[in-house]
């Protein structure tokens, strides 16, 4: 078995422990593997042995990797997890099936332009800052509620859920549950948080979406 789906089914091992020790009541998590930088090799033995959802972080590079994979394989789940430019929307809402970094207005009425031009609506979830980081993207929690609106009743985009990166100095479990707290009081079915330091407290905190890439595929050059 290649070390990428080893690595793969210690995570799941993992996670299915924690969630039947700590009694959770909750569906496993969606394991999106961040692809970004590394190959097709790598990626290869994910896919036959059955992996669908892949994250990346920017827009070329995915092009280029992932525009034959999709073209045979229909399963393929691709995630946008980096931040977006609304000149690469046009590339973004055909390609790829999530987007998980909305973070403001004209972002969002430029995915809205695309969606209807191409007849397709991406997955989108929207991205907070939680820690409320100056270098960090991401709306304050204040400004959800309006956003939010605005991008549900103006410009008919499906928000599913929330995303964070919370500070990585600091003990993460305060923000993952504000996180939670936040979906739970915006009846949202999804929440995107957890990486590879950190994906088992996320589970903890109802993460149903978490992005792993070092510790599926090692650590990047």
């Amino acid at each position: 078995m290649h070390a990428t789906v080893l690595n793969l089914e210690r995570i799941k091992n993992e996670i299915n422990d924690r969630i039947s020790k700590s009694k959770l009541n909750c569906e496993k998590p969606n394991i999106i593997a961040v692809s970004k930088t590394f190959g097709i090799d790598k990626i290869e033995p994910l896919l036959n042995h059955g992996h669908n959802h892949f994250g990346e972080n920017k827009v070329q590079e995915a092009l280029e990797k992932w525009s034959n994979i999709k073209k045979t394989n229909n399963n393929i789940r691709l995630h946008m997890v980096g931040k977006l430019q609304t000149n690469k929307v046009k590339h973004v809402v055909p390609f790829f099936d999530f987007l998980h970094s909305l973070d403001n207005y004209k972002l969002a009425k430029k995915i809205s332009e695309e969606e209807k031009k191409n007849k397709k609506k991406l997955k989108i979830f929207i991205q907070i800052n939680i820690g409320m980081e100056e270098q960090k993207s991401g709306l304050n929690i204040e400004e959800l509620k309006d956003f939010y609106n605005q991008c549900v009743n103006d410009l008919g985009l499906n928000i599913i859920g929330l995303m964070c990166l919370p500070p990585n100095y600091e003990e993460t479990e305060n923000y993952f549950k504000k996180m939670q707290n936040l979906v739970l009081e915006y009846k949202f079915n999804n929440l995107s948080m957890g990486m590879s330091n950190d994906y088992l407290k996320a589970v903890d905190y109802g993460a149903n979406f978490i992005r792993i890439g070092s510790k599926i595929f090692g650590n990047r050059n």
